[in-house]
């Protein structure tokens, strides 16, 4: 194996790719548009809610109620007759159908205990888990300060003391980019290493490899470096200028350490680019694997559910995935603002499950190459 010629190749598959407009459009999309909408459209709390209310009581308390309803959790109520209530949610402009049944203040003057039945649309999950709690509780704060006949403030008997740590004022939006960032760098170095090889396939020239002093462990490390090298320069800029300036998120932790985990994490993932595109023989069948292969890393790795709610069969089945150990690095450093000497694990774990791809992909595209010859 010479150097000076995974030199050259690497450099052939940065032409390529500088020719490609479709490739060079999805990395600036990904790393830029795709990280700010992520972050910025992940909900931080219920906002302007549609809620209606079926008023069937018209009774001061069941006013009461409706006027406790105001921005900007919720929308205006809408209030509504009886009737209209399913064909609203069915519509699906309303998340919330409240409806107080008649003689609803008078049974509960009298002791008894009237039932108020709330409607959510489930499917709006995002408002409706957080939204029917608010629910409850305005409700269930009007009904005591309107049978107390004024609003009380009782003590807790035991005091709470709530401090965030690693994110104080618990912006979600910190969170989401970072994880966007995290699963970008993963999409793109598989998709892009794993094109270039089924590009050239399609368009002939890896017969034209095969003729030329070169072997096929070159022409994959010089695939390899060259995508390796555009994800990882793309990652850098978008933490600069989208991370931490467009959303101001505070990084804790040493960029360039998190950098230099991301380059023993490319190396694991474009392998697993090349060893897809060995296994498919067109772009469609190499999109279908995609689905199948990066739905699972980026579900399943801890980036978008915490590892500790999952099966335990899950969590040690994705050990093996390199995403698992890339986002524990990753939250590590640049939330939590850890050192190499936190994170050696992490990087080994990488560099073993990246060897373990490489010489995987590199035995499939031997074989390919054999049979194309």
């Amino acid at each position: 194996m010479r150097a000076a010629n995974i030199v050259h190749l690497g450099i052939k598959e940065l032409r390529g790719l500088a020719r490609d407009p479709a490739m060079l459009a999805l990395i600036v999309f990904a790393f830029t548009f795709s990280i700010y909408s992520a972050s910025t459209a992940m909900p931080e709390q219920l906002n302007k809610a549609a809620i209606a209310i079926v008023d069937e009581d018209h009774s001061p308390l069941s006013a009461r109620i409706a006027d406790a309803f105001f921005p900007p959790f919720f929308m205006l109520p809408s209030m509504i007759a009886q009737p209209e209530m399913d064909h609203r949610m069915d519509a699906g402009i309303d998340t919330f159908a409240l409806d107080i049944p008649p003689e609803f203040q008078r049974d509960l003057l009298a002791g008894r205990r009237p039932t108020i039945q709330l409607n959510v649309d489930a499917t709006r999950m995002s408002q409706a888990f957080t939204g029917a709690g608010y629910v409850q509780s305005i409700v269930a704060s009007e009904i005591d300060a309107f049978v107390r006949r004024y609003r009380a403030n009782v003590p807790a008997s035991v005091e709470l003391t709530l401090r965030a740590r690693f994110n104080p004022s618990l912006t979600i939006s910190w969170f989401g980019s970072v994880i966007e960032v995290v699963n970008n760098v993963t999409m793109l170095s598989i998709i892009l290493t794993g094109a270039a090889l089924i590009r050239e396939r399609e368009h002939g020239t890896i017969e034209h490899l095969l003729v030329m002093p070169v072997t096929p462990l070159e022409i994959m490390a010089g695939k390899i470096w060259s995508m390796a090298l555009v994800v990882l320069a793309a990652c850098a800029l978008s933490l600069l200028f989208v991370v931490q300036g467009l959303l101001a998120v505070p990084l804790q932790g040493s960029v360039a350490l998190f950098l230099a985990g991301a380059a023993v994490h490319l190396f694991a993932t474009t392998s697993l680019g090349v060893f897809l595109a060995t296994v498919a023989r067109s772009m469609p069948q190499f999109g279908l694997l995609l689905i199948l292969v990066l739905l699972p890393l980026e579900m399943l790795s801890g980036g978008t559910t915490p590892r500790e709610s999952m099966p335990e069969i899950v969590q040690y089945l994705m050990l093996a995935a390199p995403t698992t150990h890339f986002i524990m690095l990753g939250q590590a450093i640049l939330f939590r603002g850890a050192g190499f000497e936190t994170v050696w694990p992490q990087f080994i774990a990488l560099a073993v499950i990246g060897l373990l791809l490489f010489t995987m992909a590199l035995a499939r595209f031997r074989k390919a190459v054999g049979e194309t010859a």
